[in-house]
């Protein structure tokens, strides 16, 4: 305990350093931290990603999803302190004199801090799509292509690690993890998306299988959730903390609570294979339009712009379980709508537009 108040005391004055010193880049590192929210994977990567090269954007949700699973487990595990309300608790400091951080908007998640959600979410995503491009590149033989894979190599890699420092320091700085809690996200999110580079068997899953990996996730957190509390451990011990010490009660939003997380990706997961079950999918992902890229190039388009519709549709919170029940089921519509039910839509246009040439 002493060596984690050491730890976590050392944190806050790099916190202190940040916003103190780093004042000028705010609305940067305040980018930086949504760009490493986990839920742009299935907003912004997947559908781009899906339609140039589905057995990537496969692996993506599959990572996102049992990465962000791990996260919440590890979250409980470890009953990791946020910055924000632990100075306000701690007794190290004396005579209640506790460090002044500032808190933002998005200061005030409600879940056990570590490891860090968006650095775990960033770190694998990215792996995912990096070690993706590189493969393209590897398969090239002449001496010319090795040196340009060589190049490619180091440039994308070069931005990976790049945008992890950008979105770790941005958690920090706005005093919603301490350092040590970012660092632990990043690799353990690397070693979940490397796992699934060995993992061909979730291209050919079954509607089945999709279904039984759903059930697996939600009956394993939930048994282990209600196994602590019946030990008389609250898990979520860290939402009324959050609570209490936020800035600003309008900045507390039941999106960020740990329930709603494995709602929100257990949806994804369901959606994702559903779509890759259904009859719209083969018959518009699989035929012979799928090859072209004007197919592929206005399903990223037709994806990205409803995916920004479904961002207008505000899940009412005033009841919890109502709030989970309506937030898997939009989870859920998002894969599915870039799987099936655009290629499919596309798929019929251009169909038409075909017979009426002919």
């Amino acid at each position: 305990s002493i060596k984690m108040d050491l730890l976590h005391s050392n944190g806050v004055l790099i916190i202190q350093h940040l916003q103190r010193d780093y004042r000028a880049y705010q609305d940067f590192l305040n980018f930086m931290s949504h760009v490493g929210d986990p839920r742009n994977i299935f907003s912004i990567y997947f559908p781009l990603w899906f339609q140039l090269n589905q057995v990537v954007g496969t692996k993506m949700i599959w990572v996102a999803v049992i990465g962000d699973w791990f996260n919440l487990i590890f979250k409980w595990i470890l009953f990791g302190h946020r910055p924000y309300w632990w100075v306000q608790e701690t007794m190290i400091y004396p005579n209640q004199s506790s460090p002044c951080l500032e808190q933002f908007p998005i200061t005030c998640e409600t879940g056990p801090g570590s490891p860090s959600g968006h650095a775990m979410g960033s770190s694998c995503i990215w792996y995912v799509m990096v070690t993706a491009a590189l493969s393209y590149t590897v398969r090239w033989k002449d001496k010319s292509a090795v040196t340009l894979h060589r190049l490619t190599w180091s440039c994308l890699w070069s931005i990976f690690w790049i945008i992890q420092i950008s979105v770790c320091v941005s958690r920090v700085f706005i005093a919603t993890h301490f350092p040590h809690q970012v660092i632990l996200g990043v690799f353990a999110g690397i070693l979940v998306a490397e796992a699934f580079e060995h993992t061909p068997a979730i291209q050919t899953a079954s509607l089945r299988m999709y279904i039984k990996t759903n059930l697996f996730l939600f009956i394993f957190a939930l048994g282990f959730y209600l196994a602590l509390k019946l030990l008389d451990i609250d898990l979520l011990w860290s939402v009324p903390k959050a609570k209490k010490w936020c800035a600003n009660p309008d900045w507390i939003n039941i999106d960020t609570t740990p329930f709603a997380g494995l709602v929100r990706n257990l949806g994804a997961l369901f959606g994702l294979g559903l779509g890759i079950n259904s009859e719209m999918f083969i018959m518009s992902c699989k035929g012979k339009n799928s090859c072209k890229i004007s197919f592929r190039v206005l399903c990223i388009a037709a994806s990205l712009a409803m995916l920004q519709l479904y961002n207008f549709v505000k899940i009412p919170s005033h009841t919890e379980y109502l709030f989970y029940i309506l937030s898997f089921c939009k989870s859920a519509a998002m894969p599915l709508t870039v799987v099936a039910l655009v290629p499919y839509c596309v798929h019929s246009l251009m169909r038409r537009a075909e017979k009426k040439l002919n």
